[in-house]
């Protein structure tokens, strides 16, 4: 079967989708953890089109005829698969989840190995720590913005060191040196002679030739791929709809289980009676587990009809009567208790703000978000005797192949894990909850099962990002620069449950004071960032979240230089260029943001820009975002200027993709999303109540990369960090309310209302904007910083 896609998404290749696996594992050449349905790209002719969304994980079966003492080809290192047949596969460490990484990975192998993206098989690696430990999470895990970051040098040193081992191979068998020789699209070449041999006609002779410990890696002037513009490998198969997801595993004799887990976070199951439920047709068993009922069906349909059937009883526990008022009030004791763990302490802050020409404070509350991806929580797990296979999407294959283990009671190389693609992580799919929930359903039952939870047990039941009250103050001097700075973050920790070798000895969480306690600014001359943990109570789990600590700290950062600006009679541009005159990266980017967006030009009534600058993640990023707000307090956005620099790219492409989707992924948030609690339950149950930002909604989105040579820097993540305070930037300076507390209560932008909570005051007006987008572009014209 042969894929097309349409001219406009790819160049001139095609792939081709072997439906049997073992006409391509014939003869070698392909050592997996895993097998997969293979899809094979290669060269074609002009009027056919790649399909590069590479091999998706289905089965085991069929790999032992080429695993081993057997297996004829070329493995290098962990990631490069070269069959004789000159099937080149490359293994990526990373999950795709959306972001773009099997093209980017993919173009930092294929750079070094000289193979085109039209000429490679893309699989996801299997569980194993020790050959796809990501760098700089130090184990094997997609998230927190890291993925080019950790793979830039390692993959490219793969890619070279294959090539070279090729080329040597190549240069013994015709007898010449290699350095006459080079290497293109697959195949070696020797113009002098006019020979060349194909990577897989080599495959044997590589193999012999010692790896190379030290490699010489392209300079950037050389690069054919990094850099460039490519399409995603992924699109086609998620157009036409072969690509698979978790939720679209289907397997032979596999049964359907829909779950009820207790309402109220941290209760426990009191009893079922199934007896209406096994009426239903289609219906097979209950499974009965400490905390949920789970009813497995013929079909999903069946499971679900026969668990609403059920009469369940609920022992609530502790948390019944808890709701999100007493949560804040209880928070905001913790904070106010005593000192907290300190993150950074530098000079007399006391003494400075007392001291200080001007003094300014606030408070800034963040609530529970839940992560809601497209694709609800779901995994097949089928128990065999003494292990299982698992197929399900996760960001954390061998985290999830070890809690499966524990639950199964079995060693964890008995788990044998088909990481599929993921419809939305957004640091979800970190979690491993419901797969062990999956495998204690499985285990009760003779068949597969597929578990699938509805999207209002995945809202209900979610691992939220904390709820944060930040405290935060500032002292300053007769110019407006701060002298004094204290930040204050309280708020759950997500690194004390998940990692906790993470935490620092005297209690800090890195992540919560992640750019508090080093925002773009740098250090202030007298200041102190410390962290309160508070505990929130057992039950109400909190997780990892697009954007995890920056997310929540630049939005107060961000909000509250716009308010220090506001106090010294400052535009905020203007402002933040004064604050940053040591900053030069974080300055450019902020210039150019602010005379694309035309910072200064006239606006209508209660129509505004805010600004934000930062860095996180590694890459510096500025963001106007252009609002109205109506007589009634609704927001219009009306127009999104970005200007970012990540360092060296591997593909502007996905820069752009990325940084449009996180952004609309804040905003979103911002205006929106929270998630309360009543009686111990989640208030927000779909996406009525949980709301999502819609297409006739979303504003135009100006992405302007500029280039430099720094190292590459985090992209996946950074929008989303950047949107909440550019937005509440420009409400505030379209009217006047200033918003420290998310999401966006619309009550408090009607015209004439008297808002408590938040500040209002007069924004600055145009005339100071106005002046200083004459200055910036002037000095653009000059060339000036």
């Amino acid at each position: 079967m042969t894929l097309r896609a349409p001219p406009p998404l790819i160049g001139t290749a095609g792939v081709e989708v072997v439906a049997d696996r073992r006409k391509v594992l014939l003869g070698g050449g392909l050592v997996l953890g895993f097998a997969f349905a293979a899809v094979k790209a290669h060269a074609r002719s002009t009027d056919q089109r790649v399909n590069n969304a590479g091999a998706q994980p289905v089965s085991n079966k069929d790999v032992a005829d080429v695993a081993g003492a057997g297996f004829v080809g070329f493995k290098p290192d962990a990631f490069i698969r070269i069959s004789p047949q000159n099937q080149v596969t490359l293994i990526i460490p990373n999950v795709e989840m959306g972001q773009g990484i099997y093209t980017g990975e993919c173009m930092l192998i294929a750079e070094e190995l000289e193979v085109g993206l039209d000429q490679v098989a893309v699989v996801p690696a299997p569980p194993d720590e020790a050959l796809y430990k990501q760098p700089l999470l130090q184990f094997q895990g997609t998230g927190g913005s890291t993925s080019i970051r950790g793979a830039w040098e390692p993959l490219r040193k793969a890619g070279a060191a294959a090539r070279v081992m090729l080329i040597q191979a190549a240069a013994q068998g015709w007898g010449v040196n290699p350095a006459e020789c080079h290497a293109e699209r697959a195949q070696v070449l020797h113009l002098a002679s006019g020979r060349f041999a194909t990577y897989g006609q080599l495959v044997n002779a590589a193999s012999r030739i010692p790896k190379p410990q030290q490699v010489a890696l392209k300079d950037p002037s050389q690069f054919k791929l990094i850099g460039k513009p490519a399409p995603r490998i992924d699109t086609p198969a998620k157009v036409n709809g072969t690509a698979m997801y978790g939720i679209d595993i289907m397997v032979p004799g596999m049964k359907f289980a829909v779950v009820a887990n207790c309402p109220v976070l941290g209760g426990t199951l009191a009893g079922v009676d199934d007896s209406a439920a096994k009426a239903i047709p289609g219906v097979l068993q209950t499974v009965r587990l400490p905390n949920a009922v789970a009813v497995i069906g013929e079909h999903f349909w069946a499971a679900k009809q026969g668990l609403d059937a059920c009469r369940i009883s609920w022992n609530p526990g502790a948390n019944a009567k808890l709701g999100s008022p007493a949560l804040w009030a209880d928070m905001a004791r913790v904070a106010q208790a005593g000192p907290g763990a300190v993150a950074v302490q530098q000079g007399d802050v006391a003494g400075a703000y007392k001291g200080a020409k001007k003094q300014v404070e606030a408070v800034y509350r963040q609530p529970f978000l839940c992560h809601a991806p497209m694709e609800p929580q779901a995994a097949v797990v089928h128990v065999t005797g003494g292990g299982a296979e698992i197929w399900a999407g996760t960001q954390v294959p061998s985290r999830a192949q070890a809690f499966a283990a524990k639950v199964l009671g079995v060693a964890p190389e008995k788990v044998i894990i088909h990481n599929q693609l993921i419809g939305g992580g957004f640091g979800r799919k970190l979690e491993t909850d419901y797969i062990e929930q999956a495998c204690a359903i499985a285990k009760q039952c003779p068949y597969p099962v597929k578990m699938v939870w509805t999207r209002e047990e995945d809202m209900q039941h979610d691992n939220y990002r904390p709820m944060y009250l930040d405290r935060i103050s500032a002292g300053l001097d007769a110019d407006g620069r701060p002298v004094s700075w204290s930040h204050r973050v309280a708020g759950a920790s997500v690194t004390a449950r998940y990692a906790p070798p993470g935490m620092k000895p005297n209690g800090v969480d890195p992540d919560a004071v992640e750019d508090a306690a080093e925002p773009v600014y740098g250090v202030f001359p007298n200041m102190l960032v410390d962290f309160v943990q508070w505990h929130p109570p057992a039950g109400v789990v909190v997780s990892w979240w697009r954007g995890v600590g920056p997310t929540h700290n630049i939005f107060v950062v961000e909000s509250f230089v716009d308010e220090l600006a506001h106090a010294v009679g400052k535009d905020p541009v203007a402002y933040r260029r004064d604050l940053l005159r040591n900053v030069p990266r974080a300055r450019a980017v902020l210039d150019r943001a602010a005379q694309a967006a035309g910072w200064g030009s006239p606006l209508p009534a209660r129509t505004g820009r805010g600004v934000i600058v930062q860095k996180c993640f590694g890459s510096y990023i500025a963001a106007v975002v252009e609002a109205a707000v109506s007589d009634e307090g609704d927001v219009t956005l009306r127009k999104i200027t970005t200007a970012v620099d990540c360092g060296l790219t591997v593909n502007p492409t996905l820069v752009r993709q990325q940084l449009e989707g996180g952004i609309l992924f804040g905003l979103t948030a911002a205006l929106w999303q929270g998630i309360t609690l009543k009686d111990g339950r989640v208030e927000q149950s779909n996406f009525n109540d949980y709301r999502m930002l819609r297409i006739n909604e979303t504003p135009p989105i100006d992405v302007i990369h500029m280039s430099t040579a720094n190292p590459p820097g985090g992209i996946g993540e950074t929008g989303t960090t950047a949107a909440a305070p550019a937005l509440t930037n420009a409400i505030f300076a379209a009217t006047g309310v200033r918003i420290r507390e998310l999401p966006i209560d619309r009550a408090l932008l009607k015209k004439g209302a008297k808002p408590q909570g938040a500040a209002v005051l007069a924004p600055l007006g145009v005339a100071a904007a106005a002046a200083l987008a004459q200055g910036l572009a002037a000095k653009a014209a000059e060339g000036e910083p």
